[in-house]
């Protein structure tokens, strides 16, 4: 969704608010009946088990949760809703883009308001600030993450005669030039073999290691920066190397290249596992490890939870959305639908310890586990989507030859300025 129209409905939803003087709980405009709380949610961003229980009642209130998962597209009905202030839920999902629902903060409670300082020991710091706005408002309670690692065929890195075992694998590709190298040799070995599938997987995953994006807390532009043209020229070098699978993103070769073995190394989110190898490739169950990335931790994904301002009960809302987050339950979630838990303490869960049969028994939880730890964390801003979309489009020009590496970056960043400048963010 353009950024133009996301910040005016935050702007314009802000306004009717004032005017309607809908802030207050309980407003008529909430969903649901009195002894019911309202959620949004979309399909597989919760576990139903845990959602069945609360159905029934959320403990220590008078309440029970009404959940609606919705398919489609989510944001924009949870953004038009916001913008009517007609039939708002209660408790709202939100997904890794938080900072684009902070120009609607005025329609959030401040969780810490609500008791959330007395937890917040318990999640990781990175996290818990992702909901916090800048202007010192929680708006958005901890759900999962996205921390990343290294996936590799231990058969293909034995056959090519590279190590195998993942410390090994780890002290030989510490950083995206040996990771490059370590491609090349397996590459050698056994033609056709690729170490990502396309060219923005590398140029995402190398920004997701970063401390820094697009845009300062302050609101300065820099993702015209040093930082970010060398996560580009990366993503170009892995390409021109010809280690990339080519396979674009929503593409039928997304899934192929990982059946068909072509894709043998792949620097992915911990939801990959289940999204790659383990549908698109059953068969090479036993085949696969995990292993540190090269370049350093990383996180890509992970959802959270907001409280909105027409809510019938926002301290029954905070009770539940604390107990559907604990250590506790974050680990059930890990189960199904496989939500990397932001709670540290479920590291340690022996839900999360088991060995994994189709990585061929490797505890993979801590390789990920330490990730999430040492992730440095990155300021999002309401205005990444409009300056990420450009700057992907014409990296996939590089990689289908339609356009050189300078003239896609320059074209991208014309591109954003002339977005920026329209949204009104420089």
């Amino acid at each position: 969704m353009a950024v133009t129209r996301r910040r005016f409905l935050g702007l314009g939803a802000g306004g009717v608010a004032a005017a309607a003087g809908l802030t207050g709980c309980g407003s008529r405009s909430s969903l649901g009946g009195r002894d019911e709380l309202s959620m949004w949610c979309w399909t597989g961003s919760v576990n139903d088990s845990l959602i069945a229980t609360a159905e029934k009642g959320i403990a220590g209130t008078d309440k029970k949760l009404a959940m609606t998962r919705i398919g489609g597209d989510y944001k924009t009905k949870v953004l038009t809703s916001l913008a009517g202030k007609s039939l708002v839920p209660d408790i709202i999902g939100i997904n890794d883009d938080v900072a684009t629902y902070f120009p609607n903060a005025d329609q959030f409670h401040d969780l810490r308001e609500l008791g959330a300082d007395k937890v917040e020991a318990d999640y990781l710091p990175w996290k818990w600030k992702l909901g916090i706005t800048p202007e010192n408002k929680m708006m958005a309670f901890p759900m999962d993450t996205g921390p990343t690692a290294l996936f590799y065929r231990r058969d293909v890195f034995e056959k090519a005669g590279v190590p195998t075992e993942p410390a090994d694998v780890a002290a030989a590709a510490p950083d995206w030039d040996s990771y490059i190298q370590l491609g090349k040799k397996v590459k050698a070995a056994v033609p056709g073999s690729a170490i990502t599938d396309n060219i923005t997987s590398i140029f995402s995953y190398a920004l997701a290691q970063m401390p820094k994006r697009y845009m300062t807390a302050e609101g300065q532009y820099i993702g015209d920066g040093d930082h970010i043209r060398n996560a580009w020229d990366l993503a170009v070098r892995v390409v021109k190397e010809g280690l990339s699978a080519n396979a674009q993103s929503g593409s039928t070769d997304a899934n192929a290249v990982v059946t068909n073995g072509r894709l043998v190394a792949f620097i992915g989110a911990v939801w990959w596992a289940q999204l790659g190898p383990k549908n698109a490739a059953p068969k090479t169950k036993g085949l696969w490890r995990v292993t540190p990335s090269p370049g350093g931790p990383g996180n890509r994904g992970g959802s959270f939870l907001g409280i909105t301002k027409y809510c019938k009960d926002p301290e029954a809302a905070f009770a539940f959305i604390t107990w559907l987050e604990s250590a506790k339950n974050q680990a059930q979630s890990f189960l199904d639908p496989v939500l990397f838990p932001s709670t540290p303490a479920s590291y340690t869960d022996s839900r999360l310890t088991a060995p994994d049969p189709f990585f061929g028994g490797q505890r993979i939880v801590d390789v990920f586990a330490d990730s999430a730890k040492k992730y440095p964390g990155a300021y999002f801003s309401p205005y990444d989507t409009i300056i990420g979309t450009p700057l992907s489009a014409e990296l996939v020009n590089v990689e289908i030859g339609s356009k050189s590496s300078d003239q896609a970056w320059k074209d991208a960043q014309h591109q954003i300025n002339r977005e920026l400048t329209r949204a009104g963010a420089i």
